[in-house]
């Protein structure tokens, strides 16, 4: 385990201070997942070397294969490795306040006064700086998880399995874990082990269909009772990440229980592109449309309290079994894998991170400034929202028509 088992076991007010400090920055300024991913591998990783990269692949894989918010947990992993389960806690709650706080903001003003217009400008350069961020980590992380020609397999099978929707990311880390068990410990078992996992993969499809199919709770007037229960709900038995959740989120709120409508739910998507932290945060939109302030506390905290409950109570056992054989097996399967998945979110994001020459140069530069030197991305990420509104501006655009 990174760091001395006393700061685990007696976490100072310095070591939690340090703790909510970075992940309020981290929650803060990470727009969209694949900034939040840069930054916590960037800062936590690179800077300050409270885990290794190993370490950090670990996690990754684990948090990847959970229901819930990946992200929210992977800072509850990273508090709990610094400082124990107070760690964990004050990890988690100061990387979602500041997305609380912002989505709350904007969901008050797009009430009274519509859309706020000139977010689109400043996301328009804040998109490149991200998915060259996220790719960067991803070339660090590479590096670190892809060591050989079989990792190098695991990588591209499970990224052809995510891009081609064999298996959900959840599935293909279960099933990427089996094989390195069959690969690195025992080929019987870890047969065995993929044939179970791929039959609870095809029975938790069933399952999200048919609970698709007869909704999450009861359609009328939700109280705040209700929006908890939905949202507790969906923290803890949804698989996939934001993306998932966000899908999950809108076919029951909008189709099935009619909470808001779709259009409303078209401006929470809007809106969240312009909030820091974990892209669910949606669900405090949600809660403000349905019961305001109030609900939007409510379901904010409902969605994430199943992180904090699963990931507090699993920690402690992982690390007395991290050390077993089968354990390591596991790891160097999924290792390369997580690689391989978050290689295929760079994919997919780059048509609408880079849609045009402008945004491209952007992209390059980030990328080649982060790959030379070990900068803080913080400063990127808030100049390029700068960036993005004077590409827009009406002086450059005359600019650009006569160049």
């Amino acid at each position: 385990m990174d760091g001395s088992t006393n700061t685990v076991l007696h976490p100072g007010r310095r070591s939690l201070s340090e703790l909510a400090s970075v992940f309020l920055k981290i929650g803060a300024v990470g727009y969209g997942a694949a900034a939040i991913w840069g930054l916590i591998q960037s800062e936590v990783q690179e800077r300050r070397a409270w885990l290794s990269k190993e370490r950090f692949l670990e996690g990754l894989a684990f948090v990847n294969v959970l229901p819930g918010a990946p992200a929210m947990q992977m800072c509850i992993f990273v508090g709990y490795l610094r400082a124990g389960v107070p760690g964990g806690v004050l990890a988690g709650l100061a990387f979602m306040a500041p997305a609380f706080a912002v989505m709350l903001l904007f969901s008050v003003a797009a009430a009274q006064y519509g859309a706020l217009p000139f977010m689109r400008d400043a996301f328009y350069g804040l998109s490149p700086v991200v998915l060259g961020i996220f790719a960067v980590a991803v070339y660090r992380l590479g590096r670190a998880g892809v060591k050989d020609a079989c990792s190098a397999l695991m990588a591209a099978g499970a990224a052809a399995a995510l891009a081609f929707s064999l298996a959900g990311v959840a599935g293909t880390l279960v099933l990427a874990g089996c094989l390195g068990v069959a690969m690195h410990h025992s080929r019987r078992r870890g047969l065995m082990a993929a044939l179970v996992a791929l039959a609870l993969i095809g029975a938790e499809r069933a399952a999200g269909s048919l609970l698709s199919i007869s909704g999450a709770g009861t359609a009328g007037e939700p109280g705040l009772l209700d929006l908890g229960l939905f949202f507790f709900k969906v923290g803890a038995v949804t698989f996939g990440g934001g993306m998932t959740i966000i899908a999950f989120v809108q076919n029951q709120v909008v189709n099935e229980l009619h909470w808001i409508t779709a259009q409303e739910f078209l401006q929470c998507l809007t809106l969240s592109q312009f909030t820091p932290g974990p892209f669910i945060m949606v669900a405090a939109y949600v809660g403000y449309k349905v019961a305001g302030t109030a609900g939007a506390a409510v379901a904010a905290c409902a969605i994430f309290l199943p992180s904090f409950i699963l990931m507090l109570s699993v920690l402690p056992f992982l690390e007395r079994v991290r050390e077993l054989a089968w354990v390591k097996a596991a790891m160097r399967g999924i290792a390369p894998a997580v690689v391989g998945t978050i290689a295929v979110t760079v994919a997919q994001l780059a048509p609408h991170a880079v849609p045009d020459a402008f945004s491209a140069v952007v992209f390059v530069v980030t990328a080649g400034v982060l790959l030379a030197w070990r900068l803080p991305v913080f400063s990127l990420v808030l100049t390029s929202s700068l960036v993005g509104i004077l590409a827009r501006s009406r002086w450059m655009l005359r600019i650009r028509e006569l160049a």
